[in-house]
């Protein structure tokens, strides 16, 4: 390069390196890049603000869901028809009192052919038709009940695996309505009958928990209502529920085995009035028969008896614990 060109060229350079600098650095010095980071932000900001407005949106759904559920709930009274229902038997009113009648009257007079005592018939007689049929409505409740928990996981497990696999939720809970075990069959074919005649599916569900009044059904129909209303990822809910039942299972044989020594406990101690008076019977009878031959004897029995009563009751509810 000549000497007469060198000017030129180290121009041209310092125009091309100004031009580069001025690109470079006109974003900064107008504030186009500053804009630029606020847009962004603000944008970025207004979709943080979205999604927790939707966020808030469904927990709004979900909780109004939740309150609609236990206002239904909540309605629910207790009918004889519908204590007749939970023990599992076909009953009607008139059949449930013919029952009881008859039980009651053939313990009174047993017991009047025993003892030859008109009043303590009388007593037999009034017991055995208001306290033995609640009592037995009660005990057949309990055991559907438990046999209704042990199979539930497993139902819902048939559900999630279903609706993982594509088939729709009604022809899932239809599956369990016809291959279940008792309980379980029973109760979800009435679902699935109130369902085929209009029924919400959420009502149909929330409809068993009338029937079987239990902490599991109502988080069965809850999840199911809050699906129906809110939407959501219905088999990874049911997969999450299954394995809290499970816990919750595992929870209450460890309450039961724990308490075990207890119950045996309280159960030595409870019969041991009984059996000390059954012996002293058998070797003295002149000497235990002035408990139920002399007023005093009589008075006595009486507040052993409420004591008695008191005490069981004191132990049960010390040993029983709800999971």
């Amino acid at each position: 390069m000549s000497a007469a060109n060198l000017p030129l060229a180290v121009g041209l350079v310092a125009v091309a390196a100004g031009s580069l600098a001025y690109v470079a650095l006109m974003p900064w010095l107008s504030g186009e890049r500053r804009a630029e980071q606020r847009r962004k932000a603000l944008g970025q900001t207004r979709a943080v603000v979205g999604e927790r407005n939707a966020a808030a949106s469904r927990r709004d759904q979900v909780a109004k869901s939740l309150k609609e559920l236990e206002a239904k709930k909540d309605k629910t009274k207790v009918t004889l028809e519908l204590r007749i229902a939970r023990a599992g038997l076909d009953w009607g009113r008139r059949k449930y009192y013919a029952v009881a009648s008859l039980a009651a009257v053939g313990a009174a007079l047993a017991v009047l052919f025993v003892t030859g005592l008109p009043f303590l018939s009388l007593f037999v007689l009034f017991v055995a038709f208001f306290g033995a049929p609640a009592w037995m409505l009660k005990r057949m409740q309990t055991r559907r009940i438990a046999a209704f928990i042990d199979e539930l996981p497993n139902a819902i497990d048939v559900v999630v695996r279903g609706l993982r696999s594509g088939i729709p939720l009604g022809d899932c809970l239809r599956i369990i309505a016809r291959e279940a075990k008792e309980p379980l069959r029973s109760e979800f074919r009435v679902a699935m009958e109130a369902q085929t005649l209009g029924l919400p599916m959420g009502d149909a569900i929330l409809r068993m928990y009338e029937r079987v009044p239990v902490t599991e059904v109502n988080f069965f129909a809850v999840v199911i209502g809050i699906q129906a209303k809110a939407g959501g990822n219905l088999s990874e809910a049911l997969g999450n529920l299954s394995r809290v039942l499970r816990e919750r299972k595992k929870m209450s044989g460890k309450i039961a085995a724990m308490s075990m020594e207890a119950k045996v406990s309280a159960m030595i101690i409870a019969s041991l009035p009984f059996v000390v008076a059954g012996t002293t019977y058998l070797s003295n009878p002149d000497y235990i028969s002035l408990l139920w031959t002399t007023t005093i004897g009589k008075l006595a029995l009486a507040i052993s008896a409420v004591w008695m009563g008191i005490g069981i009751t004191v132990m049960k509810k010390m040993i029983n614990f709800e999971v």
